[in-house]
């Protein structure tokens, strides 16, 4: 019997797949045991090529490597890097931290053992979309402090405000796909009964930002989640942080899973994989 995760997987996955030189499979250790991985070749020489860390969204509830394959796809095609995409556990049954802690465990991974993978460490980025955005900024956070360097992170309509109470929340909170209810519920089952929504590894905007990479952050004019993201873009370049902020107008959260039904998918996927490389030129 299909389940509802399986279904909301299906309505999340969109687009025409690019065709790239090679996908494969990997793992890799945490605490907790392995955290499965999927890393999109563009290229198939033996160039030590710059890689980019995927963190899928879907309210850290659904979510997962299919659902997002279409977009890393096309992230990988237009960046001309490895993609590295990452299956964290998900709530409820895997409460916060875990989401968390897995991706640290793969960027860990990665960094560690890039070479083999013929990927340059010195040229590492990371990027999310929605949940998948919280959880990227909450690892180059930790990145910072273990002495793993970031060129750049890159974040798509992030889930930043546990509260929901943002002015876009309540104005935006229905009649756009994605409701104010249904946040509050994905924040919900993700925090338990025990998780602080004050927590700064959950509300990122809480933390000391000083020190993050370059950040590029898109947004969707139609989105409940759009005041939250421009926000923390207003936070972050208080803290000294180099932003490049984009609103897309005229769309909803998650277009940018939306290749095959609107030309503004691609387009903000190359705006951030552009961005994404100057980074690791600069």
């Amino acid at each position: 019997m299909t389940s509802y995760r399986e279904i909301l997987n299906g309505a999340i996955a969109g687009g025409v797949p690019a065709q790239l030189t090679s996908i494969e499979a990997h793992c890799a250790p945490s605490t907790t045991g392995k955290v499965p991985l999927r890393l999109y070749r563009p290229f198939s020489d033996t160039i030590l090529r710059p890689a980019i860390l995927f963190l899928h969204g879907g309210g850290f509830v659904i979510g997962s490597l299919d659902s997002h394959d279409a977009l890393c796809r096309e992230l990988a095609q237009r960046s001309g890097t490895v993609v590295v995409a990452v299956d964290y556990r998900l709530a409820p049954e895997t409460i916060f931290p875990g989401a968390l802690e897995d991706c640290r465990a793969a960027l860990a991974w990665l960094h560690d053992t890039a070479e083999a993978l013929g990927v340059d460490a010195s040229r590492l980025a990371i990027c999310g979309d929605s949940a998948g955005g919280n959880l990227a900024i909450g690892t180059a956070l930790w990145a910072t402090k273990q002495g793993i360097t970031l060129r750049h992170v890159g974040l798509i309509y992030p889930a930043l405000d546990p509260g929901c109470n943002s002015a876009s929340a309540h104005g935006l909170g229905n009649g756009f796909i994605l409701t104010r209810a249904f946040m509050q519920w994905f924040w919900s089952a993700y925090l338990g009964e025990s998780g602080d929504p004050l927590d700064p590894r959950v509300a990122v905007a809480n933390a000391d930002l000083a020190g993050l990479p370059p950040i590029s952050l898109s947004t969707a004019e139609y989105d409940p989640l759009r005041d939250e993201g421009e926000a923390f873009a207003r936070a972050a370049r208080a803290a000294g942080v180099d932003v490049t902020a984009r609103r897309y107008l005229g769309m909803i959260h998650g277009f940018v899973s939306m290749t095959a039904a609107t030309p503004m998918a691609a387009r903000a996927i190359a705006d951030i994989a552009a961005d994404i490389v100057h980074g690791f030129a600069a």
